[in-house]
């Protein structure tokens, strides 16, 4: 199958309180081209903050942190960024605000978008703000790559509207809890004219202690311009 490959890493990284080198040293092993972080750096310092976690990992900032509520792209140096852009959903007193964030890339002259976000705990919140997040999506042209804690399962009603269009895996692997992962709740999209070649959950002792989700990795070829 023809196409520019791309690796995408989607992770959780529970606000980087869990065993740090863990993270680092898997992610590097991960050497993805694209890394989608939830929890990411998000309040005070948080600029350097991301930028350390990026360095650490040998990556880039693309977009993200507080703008968009600790969602964060950070990016190999084979990815050219041509526009970022960020949302927020709107506030439910009480509760935690949350967003979305969006780059629009090129690796080897394949243009793509890529979007992250991480929606509510709280199931009278979540479909709302999925609904949010899909018009943005949905105005967005060309291959697009999706990626968030959903914060629920297949079949649930904002899982459904993300996934909504979107090719992603079948399998039924739980990401969550990380040391003895039993729900579903993190997943990764794309667009039809994007090729799945290798979609992953990564469960190794490491990635166990690393955060408290386990990462997604997913091997894609892009549609060459």
């Amino acid at each position: 199958m023809s196409g520019v490959p791309l690796r995408v890493v989607s992770y959780n990284v529970h606000g980087l309180r869990d065993d740090r080198a863990a993270l680092v040293g898997l992610i590097r092993d991960l050497a993805p081209d694209v890394l989608v972080v939830q929890e990411a750096p998000r309040r005070f310092r948080w600029r350097q903050k991301c930028a350390l976690l990026a360095s650490e990992t040998g990556l880039v900032v693309a977009a993200g942190g507080l703008p968009s509520l600790g969602n964060l792209l950070l990016v190999s140096l084979r990815v050219a960024i041509r526009r970022t852009w960020c949302m927020r959903y709107p506030l439910t007193p009480g509760r935690h605000l949350r967003g979305a964030v969006f780059a629009q890339g090129a690796v080897r002259g394949a243009a793509f978008t890529v979007s992250g976000s991480h929606l509510a705990t709280d199931p009278a919140e979540r479909p709302a703000q999925a609904a949010h997040w899909k018009a943005e999506l949905d105005t967005v042209t060309g291959p697009a790559i999706v990626a968030a804690d959903l914060n629920e399962g297949p079949g649930g009603g904002a899982w459904r509207t993300v996934e909504d269009g979107l090719l992603g895996s079948s399998e039924d692997v739980p990401t969550f809890p990380a040391t003895v992962p039993s729900r579903r709740i993190d997943a990764l999209f794309v667009t039809p004219d994007i090729a799945i070649e290798k979609y992953e959950i990564v469960g190794t002792d490491r990635a166990r202690v690393a955060s408290d989700h386990l990462p997604i990795v997913a091997d894609l070829l892009l549609p060459s311009s």
